[in-house]
């Protein structure tokens, strides 16, 4: 998927945030619960080092709890990481977070210093909505379309801990094409930069194998429908998704079907699992290596085309 999503704002906070890295404690990164491979900027792990980290598995009310489980086992067995999925408006969960932030901190609170954290994460994962609850307060601007927040700022929260907020950072090109589907899907890229059609097949190609029950009991379905086209023609015509002359508008049935997506109306979803990124990586590593041999082997020839032109 091609994606144009980063602006001069994010190349500026790139140079922000490795200048400010240095003197941070701890670095919480707030992933999507229901995508939480492809909701995690591979930026994040290159400017962080070997920084503490929680990763947050925000909106885990909208993933498959028993797939989020999986994912928290996953990310803890990476070095310094430690995962905790949780809803960043459940005032109880968030103090969680910080009892977890404190005791990652404990070295600095014992000599009277406040534990420095920054907050990052992609545009739309509800990070301004965790500061804020994590404040108490309204500090950051939320909102539902991405790239909300466009300069760091700086937050005492009275408790021992100060917070740096960073602008949501998303990275120019994916390698799994895969994850630029799986964030359009969950509204993570905004709605101008993708093709609703295309993005709402994807995820009914998933569901109609991953999540088959929660589908046809949403969209009223006696049967699933044998593809993804199919099964879009089907909804629109069940939604009422019709033009001027009784020509389906697949468009407006593709935004029924992300909308409710998005607001967990289909069910408690997760767009992947640890298993399956594994194998779409292990597939990824494949198609570079033929790609660079096929390199190879390409320069080689011409060297040999050379060669042969001079004896000549």
């Amino acid at each position: 998927m091609a994606i144009n999503w980063f602006p001069g704002h994010m190349n500026k906070a790139r140079k922000k945030i490795s200048e400010a890295m240095p003197d941070i404690d701890l670095v919480i990164e707030v992933l999507d619960a229901r995508l939480p491979f492809s909701s995690t900027n591979p930026l994040v792990n290159e400017l962080r080092g070997d920084k503490p980290t929680i990763k947050v598995l925000n909106k885990a009310d909208l993933a498959d709890p028993a797939t989020t489980n999986a994912w928290v086992s996953h990310f803890s067995e990476q070095a310094h990481t430690q995962a905790l999925p949780l809803v960043a408006e459940d005032r109880k969960q968030v103090k969680q977070l910080i009892a977890l932030a404190k005791k990652v901190g404990q070295g600095q609170l014992e000599k009277n210093r406040a534990v420095r954290v920054m907050i990052m994460g992609i545009p739309n994962v509800g990070k301004s909505t965790l500061i804020n609850a994590l404040a108490g307060r309204y500090i950051a601007r939320t909102g539902n379309e991405p790239a909300v927040t466009k300069a760091n700022q700086m937050i005492d929260l009275k408790n021992g801990i100060v917070l740096s907020d960073t602008p949501g950072i998303l990275w120019p090109r994916f390698e799994n094409e895969l994850s630029g589907y799986r964030l359009a899907a969950s509204g993570a890229v905004k709605d101008t930069a993708i093709e609703y059609t295309d993005v709402a097949m994807f995820a009914l190609d998933y569901l109609r194998t991953a999540y088959e029950k929660e589908l046809t009991t949403r969209f009223k379905l006696k049967d699933t429908p044998e593809n993804a086209e199919q099964l879009l023609n089907t909804i629109a015509a069940k939604r009422g998704c019709l033009r001027a002359g009784g020509i389906v508008d697949l468009h407006k049935a593709s935004e029924i079907v992300l909308h409710e997506l998005r607001a967990g109306k289909i069910g408690r979803i997760s767009m992947e699992t640890p298993e399956m990124i594994q194998v779409e990586s292990e597939e990824i590593e494949r198609l570079k290596a033929e790609a660079a041999a096929a390199r190879e082997a390409a320069a080689k020839e011409e060297s040999r085309g050379k060669r042969h032109h001079k004896e000549e």
